[in-house]
């Protein structure tokens, strides 16, 4: 095999703690990956040496701030392979809360083994998907998944999470970094902390005990995240929540035609998706 086309997924977090601050300068989390059908596409070749990286969009570059260049050199560094040309058809928006970075890290793996018949254990590949990004090794399996540690440590869920999700994405970057750092707020506060795992797995799904505590830090420098996350809940949504540090908000509403009325009324200058959790 020369050549696969790959779709990438995004994904939202269903509850985020933050549990505390590492030695190695990294946060343990605890959190609730989700992937859904909003997808990039990758089509990825075989070559003689050497990565090509070719996108619709501009501002990817052909080097290691781009996580697809970032991975291929990464497993070219493992094992002995050719080369490679990466085109990337970009949908997730970057630095959203959705993942695609990471996606296309763990999508641009998957690619490599297929085209060069790597046999590589599931370990194996975790252990250099973490080198890549704490959330790159949930992308290489997806679905609905317990994360702890930085993300990297993985439990899957057998319930699946139903209904239609409006993404709403405004136009502000909120920087993972700054956000990490404003986490003081967050440690200091004395409260109990859930454990979602043994709630999600309920018939009905309580999600009104699934916190994002990035929301403590996002929203009083970012109102508009807040106002978003109201409109939604006073559209029908069952449950609305920043997605990782932001900026996306999501809405889980359970018929898609509320969904899609409570898209009518976002304004213009807001990016929207109607999406579905994806098993």
């Amino acid at each position: 095999m020369d050549q696969v086309s790959l779709n990438s997924f995004a994904k939202i977090n269903i509850g985020l703690q933050i549990r505390g601050k590492r030695n190695d300068g990294y946060h343990n989390i605890h959190t609730i990956f989700q992937t859904l059908n909003l997808h990039d596409t990758l089509t990825i070749k075989k070559s003689e040496k050497g990565c090509d990286f070719s996108s619709n969009v501009g501002w990817l570059k052909n080097d290691d701030s781009n996580l697809c260049v970032k991975a291929w050199n990464t497993m070219a560094g493992y094992f002995k392979l050719g080369g490679i040309s990466i085109d990337l058809d970009k949908r997730i928006p970057p630095g959203s809360g959705l993942g695609g970075g990471s996606s296309n890290a763990a999508t641009v793996m998957k690619g490599i083994c297929d085209i060069y018949d790597l046999k590589i254990s599931n370990e194996e590949m975790e252990s250099i998907a973490v080198t890549l990004g704490a959330d790159v090794s949930f992308f290489l399996y997806g679905g609905t998944q317990i994360g702890n540690g930085i993300g990297e440590k993985l439990t899957p869920i057998e319930t699946f999470i139903t209904g239609t999700i409006l993404l709403v994405i405004p136009d502000v970057h909120i920087d993972t970094k700054w956000a990490y750092e404003q986490c003081k707020i967050i440690l200091e506060a004395q409260r109990e902390k859930v454990n979602f795992a043994g709630f999600v797995q309920k018939e009905k799904i309580p999600f009104e005990l699934f916190e994002n505590d990035f929301e403590a830090i996002v929203v009083p420098a970012y109102p508009e995240i807040g106002i978003i996350k109201d409109s939604l809940r006073a559209a029908g949504a069952r449950f609305t929540s920043l997605s990782g540090s932001g900026s996306t908000v999501f809405g889980i509403f359970d018929d898609e035609a509320d969904a899609l009325s409570a898209e009518s009324q976002i304004p213009n200058q807001y990016h929207t998706f109607i999406s579905h959790p994806r098993p």
